[in-house]
C-alpha cells in the first residue's frame, strides 16, 4: 500500500481487514512506514448449494459488499486508516483494462481515507 508523502504520526503496527463472501480476514501486522507490504495470502471459499445458472451467482454477488480496511493498533480498539468498498463481484471480475499482466494478480484499487487519518 503507498500513500506518498506521507508519514504516521502513531507508530503502532497496521493489517489489512479484508470482509468478503460473509467472511473477514486480517493479514499479519507491519510497521507503520510507508510503503506497506503485506507478503501472504487470503482465501475466501463459499459453496453455493442452491445456485444451478450462472447469471444467478452473478446477482447474488452483486448483492454481496467487499470491504477493505487499513487499520491501524491504536489502543484501545484499533483506528480504521482507509477503506475500500465495492460490490463483491466488481471487485473479483474487474471489468478488463488496456495494461499488461495477469488478470487478478497485480490490481490497483483506489482506498478512500477516513477522516481520522489526517
Amino acid at each position: 500500500i503507498t500513500c506518498p508523502g506521507v508519514l504516521l504520526k502513531d507508530k503502532e503496527e497496521l493489517y489489512l481487514s479484508v470482509s468478503l463472501l460473509g467472511q473477514c480476514k486480517k493479514t499479519q501486522r507491519v510497521p507503520a512506514a510507508f510503503p506497506l507490504f503485506f507478503q501472504e495470502k487470503l482465501v475466501f471459499e463459499k459453496v453455493f448449494p442452491d445456485i444451478t445458472d450462472p447469471g444467478d451467482l452473478v446477482k447474488l454477488l452483486e448483492f454481496d459488499t467487499a470491504v477493505l480496511e487499513l487499520i491501524q493498533l491504536v489502543p484501545p480498539v484499533g483506528k480504521i486508516l482507509a477503506t475500500y468498498e465495492k460490490n463483491t463481484r466488481d471487485f473479483l471480475f474487474p471489468d478488463p483494462k488496456l495494461t499488461c499482466g495477469h488478470h487478478g494478480f497485480n490490481r490497483e484499487i483506489l482506498m478512500k481515507r477516513s477522516s481520522s487519518f489526517t
